[in-house]
Protein backbone atom coordinates (compact mmCIF):
# COMPACT_ATOMS: atom_id res chain seq x y z
CA UNK A 1 0.00 0.00 0.00
CA UNK A 2 1.20 3.50 -0.80
CA UNK A 3 2.35 5.38 2.30
CA UNK A 4 1.65 9.09 2.78
CA UNK A 5 3.56 11.88 4.48
CA UNK A 6 1.77 15.20 5.00
CA UNK A 7 3.94 18.27 5.63
CA UNK A 8 2.31 21.23 7.37
CA UNK A 9 3.77 24.55 8.46
CA UNK A 10 3.34 26.64 11.57
CA UNK A 11 4.25 29.97 13.16
CA UNK A 12 5.28 31.71 9.93
CA UNK A 13 5.45 31.22 6.19
CA UNK A 14 8.65 30.79 4.14
CA UNK A 15 10.19 28.29 6.56
CA UNK A 16 11.11 25.99 3.69
CA UNK A 17 8.49 23.23 3.62
CA UNK A 18 9.40 22.62 -0.02
CA UNK A 19 13.09 22.14 0.78
CA UNK A 20 12.38 19.86 3.74
CA UNK A 21 9.92 17.82 1.65
CA UNK A 22 12.42 17.54 -1.23
CA UNK A 23 15.27 16.65 1.16
CA UNK A 24 13.25 13.91 2.85
CA UNK A 25 12.15 12.58 -0.54
CA UNK A 26 15.79 12.53 -1.68
CA UNK A 27 16.85 10.48 1.34
CA UNK A 28 14.00 8.01 0.85
CA UNK A 29 14.75 7.79 -2.87
CA UNK A 30 18.43 7.15 -2.06
CA UNK A 31 17.32 4.18 0.05
CA UNK A 32 15.56 2.65 -2.95
CA UNK A 33 11.97 3.82 -2.44
CA UNK A 34 9.92 5.20 -5.32
CA UNK A 35 8.90 8.66 -4.09
CA UNK A 36 7.10 11.74 -5.38
CA UNK A 37 5.92 15.03 -3.89
CA UNK A 38 2.81 17.10 -4.51
CA UNK A 39 2.02 20.67 -3.50
CA UNK A 40 -1.45 21.55 -2.20
CA UNK A 41 -1.89 25.31 -2.66
CA UNK A 42 -4.72 27.07 -0.80
CA UNK A 43 -5.20 30.03 -3.16
CA UNK A 44 -8.32 30.26 -5.35
CA UNK A 45 -6.47 30.86 -8.61
CA UNK A 46 -6.69 27.79 -10.86
CA UNK A 47 -2.89 27.91 -11.17
CA UNK A 48 -0.14 30.55 -10.79
CA UNK A 49 -0.02 31.15 -14.57
CA UNK A 50 -1.89 34.45 -14.39
CA UNK A 51 -0.15 35.71 -11.24
CA UNK A 52 2.31 38.58 -11.26
CA UNK A 53 5.83 37.51 -10.15
CA UNK A 54 5.52 40.10 -7.37
CA UNK A 55 2.60 38.03 -6.05
CA UNK A 56 3.94 34.53 -6.48
CA UNK A 57 7.51 34.50 -7.76
CA UNK A 58 8.44 32.13 -10.55
CA UNK A 59 5.79 30.12 -12.39
CA UNK A 60 7.25 26.65 -12.93
CA UNK A 61 6.19 24.72 -16.06
CA UNK A 62 6.16 20.93 -16.34
CA UNK A 63 6.64 18.72 -19.40
CA UNK A 64 2.89 18.26 -19.76
CA UNK A 65 2.30 22.02 -19.85
CA UNK A 66 1.06 22.63 -16.31
CA UNK A 67 1.80 26.07 -14.84
CA UNK A 68 2.65 25.28 -11.24
CA UNK A 69 4.12 26.43 -7.96
CA UNK A 70 7.87 27.06 -7.85
CA UNK A 71 8.29 24.34 -5.20
CA UNK A 72 7.88 21.78 -7.99
CA UNK A 73 11.22 23.08 -9.25
CA UNK A 74 12.82 22.05 -5.96
CA UNK A 75 11.19 18.62 -6.21
CA UNK A 76 12.60 18.05 -9.70
CA UNK A 77 16.04 19.47 -8.93
CA UNK A 78 16.42 17.21 -5.87
CA UNK A 79 14.80 14.01 -7.16
CA UNK A 80 15.92 14.26 -10.80
CA UNK A 81 12.50 13.06 -11.99
CA UNK A 82 9.84 15.10 -13.83
CA UNK A 83 6.63 16.25 -12.18
CA UNK A 84 3.26 16.84 -13.85
CA UNK A 85 -0.02 18.69 -13.35
CA UNK A 86 -0.96 15.98 -10.82
CA UNK A 87 1.81 17.25 -8.52
CA UNK A 88 0.20 20.66 -7.96
CA UNK A 89 -3.35 21.15 -6.70
CA UNK A 90 -5.00 24.50 -5.95
CA UNK A 91 -8.21 25.45 -4.20
CA UNK A 92 -9.34 27.01 -7.47
CA UNK A 93 -8.90 23.70 -9.29
CA UNK A 94 -10.74 21.82 -6.51
CA UNK A 95 -13.72 24.18 -6.47
CA UNK A 96 -13.87 24.32 -10.26
CA UNK A 97 -14.16 20.52 -10.42
CA UNK A 98 -16.80 20.39 -7.69
CA UNK A 99 -18.89 23.13 -9.33
CA UNK A 100 -18.63 21.40 -12.73
CA UNK A 101 -19.84 18.16 -11.13
CA UNK A 102 -22.73 19.98 -9.47
CA UNK A 103 -23.75 21.59 -12.77
CA UNK A 104 -23.71 18.21 -14.52
CA UNK A 105 -25.90 16.65 -11.82
CA UNK A 106 -23.33 14.26 -10.39
CA UNK A 107 -24.39 15.02 -6.81
CA UNK A 108 -28.00 14.04 -7.54
CA UNK A 109 -29.50 17.26 -6.21
CA UNK A 110 -27.74 17.16 -2.83
CA UNK A 111 -26.60 20.33 -1.08
CA UNK A 112 -22.94 20.76 -2.05
CA UNK A 113 -20.79 21.56 0.99
CA UNK A 114 -17.17 21.92 2.02
CA UNK A 115 -17.56 18.66 3.94
CA UNK A 116 -17.85 16.16 2.35
CA UNK A 117 -17.71 17.38 -1.26
CA UNK A 118 -14.68 19.71 -1.22
CA UNK A 119 -12.72 17.46 1.14
CA UNK A 120 -13.60 14.39 -0.93
CA UNK A 121 -12.27 16.13 -4.04
CA UNK A 122 -9.05 17.04 -2.22
CA UNK A 123 -8.63 13.41 -1.12
CA UNK A 124 -9.24 12.23 -4.68
CA UNK A 125 -6.45 14.51 -5.93
CA UNK A 126 -4.07 13.46 -3.18
CA UNK A 127 -4.57 9.79 -3.97
CA UNK A 128 -4.53 10.33 -7.73
CA UNK A 129 -0.79 9.69 -7.87
CA UNK A 130 -1.19 6.14 -6.53
CA UNK A 131 -1.69 4.83 -10.08
CA UNK A 132 2.00 5.56 -10.75
CA UNK A 133 3.00 2.89 -8.24
CA UNK A 134 4.82 5.10 -5.75
CA UNK A 135 5.90 3.61 -2.43
CA UNK A 136 5.65 6.97 -0.67
CA UNK A 137 3.83 10.18 -1.60
CA UNK A 138 4.71 13.39 0.22
CA UNK A 139 1.99 16.05 0.25
CA UNK A 140 3.10 19.57 1.16
CA UNK A 141 0.27 21.84 2.33
CA UNK A 142 0.87 25.50 1.49
CA UNK A 143 0.46 28.30 4.02
CA UNK A 144 0.46 27.88 7.78
CA UNK A 145 -1.84 26.09 10.20
CA UNK A 146 -4.63 28.44 11.21
CA UNK A 147 -5.02 30.09 7.79
CA UNK A 148 -8.71 30.07 6.85
CA UNK A 149 -7.97 29.01 3.27
CA UNK A 150 -5.97 25.96 4.45
CA UNK A 151 -8.75 24.49 6.60
CA UNK A 152 -10.30 22.20 3.94
CA UNK A 153 -6.87 20.65 3.29
CA UNK A 154 -6.23 20.06 6.99
CA UNK A 155 -9.66 18.47 7.35
CA UNK A 156 -9.04 16.31 4.26
CA UNK A 157 -5.76 15.13 5.81
CA UNK A 158 -7.56 14.26 9.06
CA UNK A 159 -10.13 12.20 7.17
CA UNK A 160 -7.54 10.57 4.93
CA UNK A 161 -5.42 9.45 7.87
CA UNK A 162 -8.48 7.73 9.32
CA UNK A 163 -9.16 6.13 5.91
CA UNK A 164 -5.58 4.95 5.49
CA UNK A 165 -4.77 3.95 9.04
CA UNK A 166 -2.27 5.93 11.06
CA UNK A 167 0.74 3.83 10.07
CA UNK A 168 0.02 4.59 6.42
CA UNK A 169 -0.25 8.36 6.78
CA UNK A 170 1.85 10.55 9.09
CA UNK A 171 2.12 14.31 9.61
CA UNK A 172 5.37 16.24 9.80
CA UNK A 173 4.93 19.73 11.22
CA UNK A 174 7.57 22.30 10.25
CA UNK A 175 7.80 25.09 12.76
CA UNK A 176 10.03 27.93 13.98
CA UNK A 177 11.97 28.11 17.21
CA UNK A 178 12.78 31.86 17.42
CA UNK A 179 15.82 33.20 19.25
CA UNK A 180 15.28 36.25 21.46
CA UNK A 181 18.59 38.09 21.56
CA UNK A 182 17.58 40.16 24.60
CA UNK A 183 16.87 37.02 26.62
CA UNK A 184 19.61 35.06 24.85
CA UNK A 185 17.41 31.98 24.54
CA UNK A 186 15.30 29.99 22.13
CA UNK A 187 11.54 30.05 22.66
CA UNK A 188 9.25 27.05 22.19
CA UNK A 189 5.92 28.74 22.90
CA UNK A 190 5.10 29.59 19.23
CA UNK A 191 5.58 25.92 18.35
CA UNK A 192 3.43 24.80 21.25
CA UNK A 193 0.61 27.07 20.07
CA UNK A 194 1.03 25.91 16.48
CA UNK A 195 0.73 22.24 17.48
CA UNK A 196 -2.22 23.10 19.73
CA UNK A 197 -3.91 24.65 16.67
CA UNK A 198 -3.36 21.42 14.73
CA UNK A 199 -4.82 19.43 17.62
CA UNK A 200 -8.01 21.49 17.54
CA UNK A 201 -8.48 20.18 13.97
CA UNK A 202 -8.01 16.61 15.14
CA UNK A 203 -4.43 16.12 13.95
CA UNK A 204 -1.53 15.07 16.15
CA UNK A 205 1.78 15.48 14.28
CA UNK A 206 4.13 12.52 14.55
CA UNK A 207 7.30 14.52 13.83
CA UNK A 208 8.36 18.11 14.50
CA UNK A 209 10.98 19.71 12.26
CA UNK A 210 12.20 22.84 14.00
CA UNK A 211 13.82 25.66 12.05
CA UNK A 212 16.30 27.61 14.11
CA UNK A 213 19.31 29.88 13.78
CA UNK A 214 20.90 28.26 16.84
CA UNK A 215 21.40 24.67 18.04
CA UNK A 216 18.40 23.11 19.77
CA UNK A 217 19.52 21.77 23.12
CA UNK A 218 18.45 18.51 24.70
CA UNK A 219 16.37 20.44 27.24
CA UNK A 220 14.44 22.15 24.44
CA UNK A 221 13.86 18.82 22.72
CA UNK A 222 12.48 17.39 25.99
CA UNK A 223 10.22 20.41 26.45
CA UNK A 224 8.86 20.16 22.89
CA UNK A 225 8.38 16.43 23.32
CA UNK A 226 6.43 16.95 26.55
CA UNK A 227 4.19 19.81 25.48
CA UNK A 228 3.64 18.75 21.85
CA UNK A 229 3.09 15.05 22.61
CA UNK A 230 5.78 13.66 20.29
CA UNK A 231 8.62 11.33 21.29
CA UNK A 232 11.94 13.05 21.80
CA UNK A 233 13.59 11.28 18.84
CA UNK A 234 10.93 12.82 16.59
CA UNK A 235 12.01 16.39 17.38
CA UNK A 236 14.25 17.23 14.43
CA UNK A 237 16.56 20.22 14.29
CA UNK A 238 16.73 22.14 10.99
CA UNK A 239 19.48 24.73 11.26
CA UNK A 240 20.04 27.41 8.65
CA UNK A 241 22.41 26.08 5.98
CA UNK A 242 24.87 27.80 3.64
CA UNK A 243 23.11 26.19 0.66
CA UNK A 244 19.80 24.37 0.25
CA UNK A 245 21.75 21.40 -1.08
CA UNK A 246 23.21 20.81 2.39
CA UNK A 247 19.75 20.13 3.82
CA UNK A 248 19.44 16.44 2.78
CA UNK A 249 22.72 15.65 4.56
CA UNK A 250 21.67 17.65 7.62
CA UNK A 251 18.36 15.76 7.72
CA UNK A 252 20.27 12.49 7.34
CA UNK A 253 22.39 13.46 10.35
CA UNK A 254 19.17 14.15 12.30
CA UNK A 255 17.77 10.73 11.27
CA UNK A 256 14.65 12.25 9.70
CA UNK A 257 14.41 9.48 7.11
CA UNK A 258 14.79 6.61 9.59
CA UNK A 259 12.29 8.25 11.95
CA UNK A 260 9.79 8.51 9.10
CA UNK A 261 10.32 4.88 8.08
CA UNK A 262 9.83 3.75 11.66
CA UNK A 263 6.57 5.71 11.94
CA UNK A 264 5.35 4.25 8.63
CA UNK A 265 6.30 0.70 9.58
CA UNK A 266 8.76 0.36 6.70
CA UNK A 267 12.15 -1.36 6.63
CA UNK A 268 15.17 0.87 6.17
CA UNK A 269 16.18 -1.13 3.08
CA UNK A 270 19.66 0.04 2.05
CA UNK A 271 21.80 2.78 3.47
CA UNK A 272 21.12 5.89 1.37
CA UNK A 273 23.37 6.11 -1.70
CA UNK A 274 24.22 9.82 -1.89
CA UNK A 275 27.49 9.47 -3.81
CA UNK A 276 26.45 11.71 -6.70
CA UNK A 277 25.00 14.27 -4.29
CA UNK A 278 28.19 14.41 -2.22
CA UNK A 279 30.31 14.70 -5.37
CA UNK A 280 28.19 17.67 -6.42
CA UNK A 281 28.62 19.33 -3.03
CA UNK A 282 32.35 18.64 -3.11
CA UNK A 283 32.75 20.46 -6.42
CA UNK A 284 30.35 23.22 -5.33
CA UNK A 285 32.36 23.98 -2.20
CA UNK A 286 35.85 23.50 -3.67
CA UNK A 287 35.86 25.54 -6.89
CA UNK A 288 38.86 26.06 -9.14
CA UNK A 289 37.49 29.10 -10.99
CA UNK A 290 35.33 32.14 -10.40
CA UNK A 291 33.22 34.17 -12.84
CA UNK A 292 30.82 37.09 -12.75
CA UNK A 293 27.60 36.73 -14.71
CA UNK A 294 25.06 39.52 -14.92
CA UNK A 295 21.38 38.60 -14.91
CA UNK A 296 19.46 41.41 -16.58
CA UNK A 297 15.76 41.41 -15.77
CA UNK A 298 12.81 43.46 -14.58
CA UNK A 299 12.06 41.48 -11.38
CA UNK A 300 15.61 41.47 -10.03
CA UNK A 301 14.55 42.63 -6.57
CA UNK A 302 12.46 39.46 -6.16
CA UNK A 303 14.43 36.48 -4.87
CA UNK A 304 11.97 33.93 -6.29
CA UNK A 305 11.25 35.48 -9.71
CA UNK A 306 14.24 33.80 -11.38
CA UNK A 307 14.68 30.94 -8.90
CA UNK A 308 15.32 28.23 -11.52
CA UNK A 309 17.89 30.38 -13.33
CA UNK A 310 19.86 30.96 -10.14
CA UNK A 311 19.78 27.26 -9.26
CA UNK A 312 20.84 26.33 -12.80
CA UNK A 313 23.94 28.49 -12.30
CA UNK A 314 24.67 26.58 -9.08
CA UNK A 315 24.43 23.26 -10.95
CA UNK A 316 26.48 24.47 -13.94
CA UNK A 317 29.01 26.14 -11.66
CA UNK A 318 29.61 22.90 -9.76
CA UNK A 319 29.89 20.97 -13.04
CA UNK A 320 32.64 23.41 -14.09
CA UNK A 321 34.13 23.59 -10.57
CA UNK A 322 33.42 27.29 -10.64
CA UNK A 323 31.86 29.87 -8.34
CA UNK A 324 29.26 31.74 -10.37
CA UNK A 325 28.83 35.15 -8.83
CA UNK A 326 25.45 36.32 -10.11
CA UNK A 327 25.22 40.10 -10.42
CA UNK A 328 21.59 41.21 -10.53
CA UNK A 329 21.05 44.15 -12.89
CA UNK A 330 17.68 45.85 -13.19
CA UNK A 331 17.02 46.33 -16.90
CA UNK A 332 15.48 49.78 -16.30
CA UNK A 333 18.74 50.96 -14.73
CA UNK A 334 20.54 50.29 -18.02
CA UNK A 335 18.39 52.94 -19.69
CA UNK A 336 20.18 55.62 -17.66
CA UNK A 337 23.24 57.52 -18.92
CA UNK A 338 26.53 56.00 -17.79
CA UNK A 339 24.88 52.68 -16.92
CA UNK A 340 27.29 50.60 -19.04
CA UNK A 341 29.77 50.65 -16.17
CA UNK A 342 27.64 47.94 -14.56
CA UNK A 343 28.53 45.62 -17.44
CA UNK A 344 32.27 46.23 -17.70
CA UNK A 345 33.45 43.63 -15.16
CA UNK A 346 31.12 40.83 -16.30
CA UNK A 347 32.30 37.58 -17.88
CA UNK A 348 28.84 36.74 -19.20
CA UNK A 349 25.36 38.24 -19.48
CA UNK A 350 22.03 36.43 -19.24
CA UNK A 351 18.95 38.35 -20.36
CA UNK A 352 16.05 36.95 -18.38
CA UNK A 353 12.52 36.03 -19.47
CA UNK A 354 9.45 38.10 -18.66
CA UNK A 355 6.42 39.87 -20.07
CA UNK A 356 5.56 43.49 -20.91
CA UNK A 357 7.47 46.48 -22.21
CA UNK A 358 8.94 47.84 -18.96
CA UNK A 359 12.74 47.61 -19.03
CA UNK A 360 12.93 46.38 -22.64
CA UNK A 361 15.25 49.15 -23.84
CA UNK A 362 17.66 48.32 -21.02
CA UNK A 363 17.74 44.69 -22.12
CA UNK A 364 18.58 45.84 -25.66
CA UNK A 365 21.46 47.94 -24.26
CA UNK A 366 22.91 44.90 -22.46
CA UNK A 367 22.59 42.71 -25.57
CA UNK A 368 24.27 45.29 -27.80
CA UNK A 369 27.13 45.64 -25.31
CA UNK A 370 27.63 41.84 -25.17
CA UNK A 371 27.50 41.51 -28.95
CA UNK A 372 30.00 44.30 -29.66
CA UNK A 373 32.40 43.39 -26.85
CA UNK A 374 32.38 39.62 -27.48
CA UNK A 375 30.97 38.84 -24.04
CA UNK A 376 29.04 35.54 -23.80
CA UNK A 377 25.32 36.28 -24.04
CA UNK A 378 22.45 33.95 -23.12
CA UNK A 379 18.92 35.14 -23.96
CA UNK A 380 16.01 33.12 -22.58
CA UNK A 381 12.47 33.46 -24.02
CA UNK A 382 11.93 37.25 -23.98
CA UNK A 383 15.72 37.53 -23.80
CA UNK A 384 16.02 35.68 -27.11
CA UNK A 385 13.34 37.91 -28.64
CA UNK A 386 15.18 41.03 -27.45
CA UNK A 387 18.40 39.70 -29.00
CA UNK A 388 16.59 39.42 -32.33
CA UNK A 389 15.17 42.95 -32.07
CA UNK A 390 18.56 44.43 -31.12
CA UNK A 391 20.25 42.71 -34.07
CA UNK A 392 17.55 43.90 -36.47
CA UNK A 393 17.92 47.50 -35.32
CA UNK A 394 21.69 47.78 -35.11
CA UNK A 395 23.01 45.29 -37.68
CA UNK A 396 20.21 44.95 -40.21
CA UNK A 397 19.55 48.71 -39.80
CA UNK A 398 15.77 48.33 -39.43
CA UNK A 399 15.31 51.37 -37.21
CA UNK A 400 11.71 50.66 -36.17
CA UNK A 401 12.20 46.93 -35.57
CA UNK A 402 10.34 45.77 -32.49
CA UNK A 403 8.26 43.04 -30.91
CA UNK A 404 4.51 43.17 -31.49
CA UNK A 405 4.10 42.47 -27.78
CA UNK A 406 5.65 45.87 -27.02
CA UNK A 407 4.39 47.77 -30.06
CA UNK A 408 1.40 46.20 -31.81
CA UNK A 409 1.58 48.78 -34.63
CA UNK A 410 5.22 48.34 -35.60
CA UNK A 411 5.59 47.69 -39.37
CA UNK A 412 8.65 45.53 -38.69
CA UNK A 413 7.50 43.02 -36.12
CA UNK A 414 10.62 40.89 -35.73
CA UNK A 415 8.65 39.10 -33.01
CA UNK A 416 4.96 38.55 -33.69
CA UNK A 417 1.99 36.83 -32.08
CA UNK A 418 1.78 33.11 -32.80
CA UNK A 419 -1.01 32.30 -35.24
CA UNK A 420 -2.91 30.05 -32.85
CA UNK A 421 -2.81 32.77 -30.17
CA UNK A 422 -4.65 35.43 -32.18
CA UNK A 423 -8.14 34.28 -31.17
CA UNK A 424 -7.28 33.47 -27.56
CA UNK A 425 -9.28 35.50 -25.04
CA UNK A 426 -8.79 33.63 -21.76
CA UNK A 427 -5.26 34.13 -20.42
CA UNK A 428 -4.92 31.20 -18.04
CA UNK A 429 -3.31 28.05 -19.43
CA UNK A 430 -3.52 29.17 -23.07
CA UNK A 431 0.10 29.97 -23.94
CA UNK A 432 2.41 27.62 -25.78
CA UNK A 433 3.23 25.45 -22.79
CA UNK A 434 5.20 22.33 -21.91
CA UNK A 435 7.85 20.27 -23.70
CA UNK A 436 8.13 20.65 -27.50
CA UNK A 437 10.43 18.93 -29.95
CA UNK A 438 13.29 20.93 -31.42
CA UNK A 439 15.81 19.79 -34.06
CA UNK A 440 19.20 21.47 -33.83
CA UNK A 441 22.21 21.92 -36.10
CA UNK A 442 24.98 19.60 -34.87
CA UNK A 443 27.70 22.02 -36.04
CA UNK A 444 26.71 24.80 -33.66
CA UNK A 445 27.42 25.91 -30.09
CA UNK A 446 24.13 24.43 -28.86
CA UNK A 447 24.58 21.28 -30.95
CA UNK A 448 27.96 20.62 -29.36
CA UNK A 449 26.56 21.43 -25.91
CA UNK A 450 23.64 19.00 -26.19
CA UNK A 451 25.52 16.32 -28.09
CA UNK A 452 22.30 15.36 -29.88
CA UNK A 453 20.23 16.59 -32.82
CA UNK A 454 16.81 16.35 -31.15
CA UNK A 455 15.81 17.93 -27.85
CA UNK A 456 12.59 18.50 -25.90
CA UNK A 457 12.41 21.72 -23.93
CA UNK A 458 9.68 23.50 -21.96
CA UNK A 459 7.95 26.63 -23.24
CA UNK A 460 5.80 29.44 -21.87
CA UNK A 461 5.11 32.21 -24.38
CA UNK A 462 2.66 33.65 -26.92
CA UNK A 463 5.02 35.48 -29.28
CA UNK A 464 7.59 34.01 -31.68
CA UNK A 465 10.30 34.94 -34.17
CA UNK A 466 8.78 36.21 -37.44
CA UNK A 467 10.04 33.95 -40.24
CA UNK A 468 9.57 36.82 -42.69
CA UNK A 469 12.94 38.12 -41.47
CA UNK A 470 14.77 34.79 -41.32
CA UNK A 471 16.70 35.27 -44.60
CA UNK A 472 17.89 38.72 -43.48
CA UNK A 473 19.25 37.28 -40.24
CA UNK A 474 20.99 34.40 -42.02
CA UNK A 475 22.64 36.85 -44.45
CA UNK A 476 24.36 38.50 -41.47
CA UNK A 477 25.27 35.22 -39.74
CA UNK A 478 22.65 35.31 -36.98
CA UNK A 479 21.58 31.72 -37.56
CA UNK A 480 18.39 29.85 -36.62
CA UNK A 481 20.08 26.64 -35.43
CA UNK A 482 17.08 25.13 -33.63
CA UNK A 483 13.69 24.62 -35.33
CA UNK A 484 10.38 23.03 -34.38
CA UNK A 485 9.85 21.64 -37.86
CA UNK A 486 6.19 20.64 -37.61
CA UNK A 487 5.17 24.30 -37.34
CA UNK A 488 8.40 25.88 -38.62
CA UNK A 489 9.05 27.77 -35.38
CA UNK A 490 12.49 29.22 -34.65
CA UNK A 491 13.55 27.90 -31.25
CA UNK A 492 17.25 28.82 -31.09
CA UNK A 493 19.28 31.58 -32.71
CA UNK A 494 23.06 31.75 -32.58
CA UNK A 495 25.43 34.47 -33.72
CA UNK A 496 28.46 33.29 -35.68
CA UNK A 497 31.81 35.09 -35.27
CA UNK A 498 31.15 35.45 -31.54
CA UNK A 499 32.51 33.32 -28.67
CA UNK A 500 29.05 32.46 -27.29
CA UNK A 501 25.89 34.37 -28.29
CA UNK A 502 22.74 32.24 -28.02
CA UNK A 503 19.04 32.96 -27.70
CA UNK A 504 16.48 30.26 -26.93
CA UNK A 505 12.70 30.55 -27.08
CA UNK A 506 12.24 27.89 -24.39
CA UNK A 507 13.17 27.77 -20.69
CA UNK A 508 16.23 25.52 -20.22
CA UNK A 509 16.44 26.46 -16.54
CA UNK A 510 13.33 24.35 -15.88
CA UNK A 511 15.16 21.10 -16.67
CA UNK A 512 18.42 21.60 -14.79
CA UNK A 513 18.92 19.30 -11.80
CA UNK A 514 21.69 18.54 -9.32
CA UNK A 515 22.55 15.27 -11.05
CA UNK A 516 21.97 16.57 -14.61
CA UNK A 517 23.02 20.21 -14.97
CA UNK A 518 21.53 21.73 -18.11
CA UNK A 519 24.04 21.53 -21.01
CA UNK A 520 23.39 25.11 -22.17
CA UNK A 521 24.06 26.57 -18.71
CA UNK A 522 27.16 24.37 -18.41
CA UNK A 523 28.41 25.55 -21.81
CA UNK A 524 27.59 29.20 -21.01
CA UNK A 525 29.52 29.09 -17.72
CA UNK A 526 32.45 27.48 -19.56
CA UNK A 527 32.37 30.35 -22.06
CA UNK A 528 32.38 32.84 -19.17
CA UNK A 529 35.48 31.11 -17.75
CA UNK A 530 37.22 31.49 -21.12
CA UNK A 531 36.19 35.14 -21.28
CA UNK A 532 37.74 35.77 -17.87
CA UNK A 533 40.97 34.02 -18.88
CA UNK A 534 41.19 36.06 -22.09
CA UNK A 535 40.59 39.29 -20.19
CA UNK A 536 43.42 38.42 -17.81
CA UNK A 537 45.74 37.81 -20.76
CA UNK A 538 44.80 41.17 -22.27
CA UNK A 539 45.46 42.94 -18.97
CA UNK A 540 48.88 41.26 -18.60
CA UNK A 541 49.73 42.09 -22.22
CA UNK A 542 48.69 45.72 -21.72
CA UNK A 543 50.82 46.03 -18.57
CA UNK A 544 53.83 44.51 -20.33
CA UNK A 545 53.45 46.89 -23.28
CA UNK A 546 53.32 49.89 -20.94
CA UNK A 547 56.41 48.64 -19.10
Amino acid sequence: MTKYIFVTGGVTSSLGKGIISASLAKLLQARGFKVTIQKLDPYINIDPGTMNPYEHGECYVTDDGAETDLDLGHYERFLNIPTSQANNVTTGKIYQNVINKERSGEYLGKTVQVIPHITDEIKRYIRGLEVEGYDIIISEIGGTVGDIESLPYIEAVRQLRNDLGKQNGIVIHLTLIPYLSAAKELKTKPTQHSVKELLTYGIQPEILVCRSEHPITEDIRKKLSLFCNVDINSVIESRDASTIYDVPLLMLKENLDTTVLRKLGLDKRNEPDLTAWKNFLGKLKNPLHEVKIGVVGKYIELQDAYKSIYESFVHAGAENETIVNVINIHSEDLEEEGSLKQLESLNGILVAPGFGERGIEGKLVAIKYARENKIPLFGICLGMQCAAVEFARNVLKIADAHSAEMDSKTPNDIIHLMEDQKKVKNKGGTMRLGAWKCEIEPDSIVGRAYGTNVIYERHRHRFEFNNKFKADFISKQFMPVGIHKERDLVEIIELKDHPWFVGVQFHPELKSTVENPHPLFTSFVRAAIENRKNNKKEIVQSVNEEA
